[in-house]
């Protein structure tokens, strides 16, 4: 994908993904069909299943599958002129519950949604939720961003930290806000390098922006998107993963990372689906840590490499996130390199 020119504060992931749809064409529907008698659930989704964001999303659906014995089918690079019609076939075919990504596609999603009140759906939005049946959430996995940043700023030898990522939006800005602030927070002399690639899923163009960061003398550097591994691993430097736990990219690279688990937003939601309960409401808190929609990446390798003062750094702060008795800050803004 070509980068996209966006003014900063101006867009959000619904936007961007608008105008990434025509260049996306819908896909047929995949998955496996079961007995009728059980839970049909259906995602549809506007990138490629590989994007980060939206494969999360699968992966928890293929494990309610597994244990919550749902049937799953799914549908991805959905373009905005057919998600109307998508969402109508899985509906009229009997799916109880269908999720997925709405960013790019609010009004068509939510007029539908309207004439099939007996169907829940729950996406990702940036707007609030509509009755009767329309739920929404998103991936506020801010915490472990902040836990992330107080490793990288512990862990960086040049006091110069880095973090690439896919656009100023509000969504990605608060994770690239808390990583910094956990930087600042456990080195206060610390500077900061950002860069926006303008799009969600452009590696090469992210391991670009992390090459230039590293002749900028950041030494450790938050991977928001996918390629930054790849740079920080041929210059022998360290990286934070993000969404999924990417260890394998680069043992000796990858620290750790936040994690988003959707599982617990998906099982909820079929929990109440079962049960005939479903409302439309705001799903988010679900992706918290203290709910276990996110975490902290197990160390693998650093393990044995983080010194321990770190570690139980990491630690006191973590169980004060999920007692609620620390609040990572929510900072939206655009940042800005030092």
């Amino acid at each position: 994908m070509s980068k996209l020119s966006i003014p900063a504060q101006s867009h959000s992931r619904r936007k961007v993904l608008g105008m990434m749809a025509a260049g996306l064409s819908a896909s047929t529907m995949a998955g496996s069909a079961h007995a009728s008698d059980q839970l049909k659930v259906a995602a549809i989704f506007a990138t490629p299943i590989e994007e980060p964001w939206d494969n999360q999303i699968h992966v928890a659906l293929l494990k309610a599958q597994k244990e919550l014995g749902i049937d799953y089918k799914w549908s991805e690079k959905v373009e905005t002129a057919d998600f109307s019609r998508v969402m109508t076939e899985y509906a009229k075919g009997g799916y109880g519950l269908v999720l997925g990504d709405a960013f790019a596609a609010e009004r068509e999603s939510r007029k539908t949604a309207k004439q099939f009140p007996q169907t829940a759906f729950l996406f990702g939005s940036g707007s609030g939720p509509a009755d009767p049946n329309f739920g929404v959430f998103d991936n506020w996995i801010h915490e472990p961003a902040y836990l992330s940043g107080l490793i990288a700023g512990k862990m960086s030898k040049s006091g110069v930290v880095g973090a690439v990522a896919a656009m100023g939006i509000p969504e990605v800005n608060r994770l690239v806000n808390a990583f910094f602030q956990g930087a600042t927070e456990s080195h206060p002399q610390v500077k900061k390098k950002v860069a926006f690639i303008g799009s969600f899923f452009d590696p090469p163009k992210a391991k670009e922006a992390a090459l230039a960061q590293i002749d900028a003398g950041a030494d450790v550097i938050y991977a928001e998107r996918f390629g930054v591994i790849e740079a920080c691993k041929e210059k022998g430097k360290l990286a934070i993963s993000n969404m999924s736990d990417q260890s394998e990219l680069g043992p000796d690279t990858v620290i750790t990372g936040p994690v988003w688990d959707m599982y617990p937003t998906v099982q909820q939601a079929i929990k109440l689906v079962k049960a005939g309960v479903f409302t439309a409401q705001d799903y988010g808190d679900f992706s918290r840590m203290a709910k276990g929609g996110s975490y902290l990446a197990p160390y693998h390798n650093f393990e044995e490499k983080l010194p321990a003062d770190i570690k139980d750094m990491v630690a006191k702060r973590q169980a004060e996130i999920i007692d609620g008795n620390f609040r990572v800050d929510v900072n939206e803004n655009t940042p800005v390199s030092d």
